[in-house]
């Protein structure tokens, strides 16, 4: 191997130092018409829980294979409306409990690097069995779940015809953090039920989830 093919594959194992799957849904749609989002805007939207399975990576110089961070976030108003601002935002991480001490801090890190401003205020940290998997064919996912014990959970399906109201519908949100790949689904069931939002909810059949992967 040349010098340069070496120097290569280290830039690209350096910037390349996380991946695996995330998952996300908030209280509005996301893959929808201007007239239904217009109608969702103010009223909701300003609820969300996302999810990161690491497939593969460190992050701090700490070993995460197969461990699982999520976030549940309130903000003061709809995630993604230009119109409004809102932060600040609170916020409650979940840890997976298979992780050690050093694990914890790091997944905290990761999730707070990868979350950004909706992460910037998390008034609780709490550590649980966790899980979190996609099924896919090929590159699109067909149904993934996520799980926190009893306080969050996430379960995807694709859309379909039948969820096709407006004859209009696109992706009218971005995801909330960065992904490699992602697709808006439904959500079968979205469900946060914790302590420090001063909120819980329970959504299903709801246009308002991504599926995706994520590197870092």
């Amino acid at each position: 191997m040349t010098v340069f093919a070496l120097a290569l594959a280290a830039a690209t194992a350096s910037a390349s130092q996380i991946r695996g799957d995330y998952m996300e849904s908030r209280s509005a749609d996301v893959y929808t018409g201007s007239c239904f989002a217009n109608g969702e805007v103010n009223l909701v939207g300003n609820q969300a829980l996302f999810a990161w399975k690491i497939a593969s990576g460190s992050w701090q110089g700490v070993g995460l294979d197969g461990l699982i961070v999520a976030g549940a976030v309130r903000a003061k108003a709809t995630l993604g409306d230009p119109y409004a601002n809102p932060y600040p935002a609170k916020s409650v991480l979940l840890v997976d409990e298979r992780a050690t001490p050093s694990q914890r801090k790091a997944l905290v890190a990761f999730a707070r690097e990868m979350g950004g401003k909706l992460l910037s205020d998390v008034v609780e940290v709490e550590a649980m069995p966790m899980t979190l998997a996609v099924e896919r064919h090929g590159d699109h996912a067909t149904r993934a779940s996520f799980k926190a014990g009893a306080m969050a959970a996430l379960e995807t399906r694709p859309l379909g015809d039948k969820d096709h109201i407006c004859g209009n519908e696109t992706t009218f949100y971005p995801p909330l953090t960065e992904t490699q790949h992602a697709m808006p689904a439904v959500a079968v069931e979205d469900q946060y039920r914790g302590p420090g939002l001063g909120v819980s909810w329970s959504c299903q059949e709801k246009r308002s989830a991504f599926v995706g992967t994520f590197e870092h």
